[in-house]
Parts: C-alpha cells; structure tokens; sequence
C-alpha cells in the first residue's frame, strides 16, 4: 500500500482515484491512483524520485491530446504537466515549458514577430507531448524548429539534449526511449512580419476547421501515415465512415479521425481501431498502426 501521496507532498496539487476523462481530450479513462499537478522542475524532481525509491510506477501527460487512457485508468503516479506552461522569449528564441499549450506557442511567437512554428497553429498537445512524439501538421514538424530540451532523466538528472541527440523520427523522439520528462523546450524562430504569420495561422486553422471534426471530442490522428497511402482514404475506401462502437464513431467528417459522439469509453476506442485495422487489412493488404498512444490497465 503507497503512503497518501498528499501528506507526504503538501504542496503540490495530488488527487487520489482521480478521473482521467476529465483530463483526454477522447474524454474518456479510468482513474488514476494519483495525479499530481507539479509547478514547478523542484516538484517534479520529489516526484521522480520517490517513484524512482519506491518503485511506483510513473506516467506523464501533456494535455493528453493524441492519447487514449484505458477503462482500468493508471496505476501509480500520473504527473499532468499543464500548470508548468510559461513561456520567455531570448531573441529569436521560444522557451516554452512543457505544459504550454502548443498552440499558445504559436500565439506567443506570431506576438513577436516570429515566424517558423504556424503549423502548430491548430495542434492541441503540449509542448512536452509535442517534442516526445515530434507533433507535426501542414507539412511542418516539431523537429524542425526545437533545438533543445531539457529532460529530466528516471533518475533525476537533467540533461539538455540539442536537436540530433533528441533523434527525432515520425512520430518519435528520443524521450521515447529514455523515458524522460520534458522539462522545457526551446524554439529556434526567424524574424517575420506579424501579418502574414497571422495570415498563415488562420488559413491553417480555417482549413482545419473545414476538415477535421473539431466538434467532437477526438485524439487527433489515430493511425499513423502507411507508406504509399493516406490513412482517410483507405479508411473511406473500405466503408468504414460512421463505424460505431458504443459511443466512439469513425468520423463522417474525416475518415482519419475517432470521435466521442458521447459516453463513449477506452475500450469503445479501442474495438473501433481493432475493427478498422482488420477491415482495412482484409481489404487492402495494409496494416495500420496507431499513431495514437494507448496506455493505462483494462481493469482496475
């Protein structure tokens, strides 16, 4: 049995068998056993350590956008970095904390004057989530403009990693596999003229609203892009639009998407996605795999 969590960290905000539907932007999962909400790297340092010492298991979320939390929640520790989302700018630098909002980055940049990071305009992840998967859209990836980040490693040292050490990949980074905490990130811009960015991000953002099924709650993209092929069209091909498992449907609006058309759960999610994948084997010989993460326990 873990010690309460909340004694032995009076100030940092933990809730116990808290709901992570209020947190996934799916709006669905299980609890978790303890959710902590750090301020500030002190904070997340007490807390990797004690997990660290009394090997309780621990996962960390952004703003849980390209995610789907499981029916049985998360055991152990689940840190949601979102109250760590300042942002500072050094020339023509961002540096943003990894609970920033993605799209506030691109807010804070275009306020500058700086250029480079509108294809974020409409991604809803956090700065944490977007360099640990290397969020991209429109064409631009989050490896093409992050030089750095800090990461706290499992055992509780920092390191900051520049762009090659951070081998970014299609949706991947090297934080994948060591495990770590993004910390912070910084965001190496030019300088540019504030109207024709804000131009750029509205017209992306337009083209996102025309597109994608905003009205739902989703997690975004579900599968990743297979060679040669787009994800949508495969999906619409095999007649899979408005597919519906309890209350999560493939979207009749983008075939790419899964939404909560209300009460859905995790394992709604994941019986549409196991049915889609199968469908459009069957039919097209091409194996889909998730870009979504998909994590937690089926049963508490």
């Amino acid at each position: 049995m873990t010690e309460d969590l909340r004694t032995l960290f009076p100030d940092i905000k933990i809730k116990k068998d808290e709901p992570l539907s209020n947190y996934t932007y799916t709006k669905t999962g299980g609890p978790g056993d303890w959710v902590a909400f750090p301020k500030n790297v002190d904070q997340v340092k007490q807390l990797v350590d004690y997990c660290r010492q009394n090997k309780l298991p621990l996962t960390n979320l952004g703003n849980a956008s390209n995610l789907i939390v499981k029916d049985g929640g998360i055991a152990g520790l689940t840190m949601i970095m979102t109250e760590m989302n300042g942002m500072r700018v050094d020339g023509c630098d961002v540096i943003a904390q990894s609970g920033a909002a993605y799209i506030d980055v691109t807010k804070f940049a275009r306020d500058h004057s700086l250029t480079g990071v509108e294809f974020a305009a409409g991604i809803p992840g956090s700065v944490g989530g977007a360099v640990f998967m290397n969020a991209g859209a429109y064409g631009g990836e989050t490896k093409f403009v992050v030089s750095q980040a800090k990461v706290m490693l499992p055992d509780g040292t920092i390191q900051t990693l520049n762009n090659q050490q951070l081998d970014f990949g299609y949706r991947h980074s090297a934080v994948q596999d060591d495990h770590g905490v993004v910390l912070e990130a910084t965001f190496s811009l030019k300088k540019g003229d504030k109207e024709a960015i804000t131009a750029k991000m509205d017209d992306l953002n337009a083209r996102r609203r025309a597109k994608q099924p905003l009205e739902y709650p989703s997690c975004g993209s579900v599968f990743k892009r297979p060679k040669g092929h787009f994800t949508g069209k495969l999906v619409h091909d095999a007649g899979l639009q408005g597919y519906t498992v309890g209350g999560a449907q493939v979207s009749k609006k983008h075939a790419g998407f899964i939404v909560n058309i209300g009460g859905g759960t995790g394992s709604d999610y994941q019986a549409v996605i196991k049915h889609v994948q199968e469908t459009v084997k069957a039919k097209f010989g091409v194996q889909l795999e998730t870009e979504v993460r998909i994590i937690g326990r089926d049963h508490k």
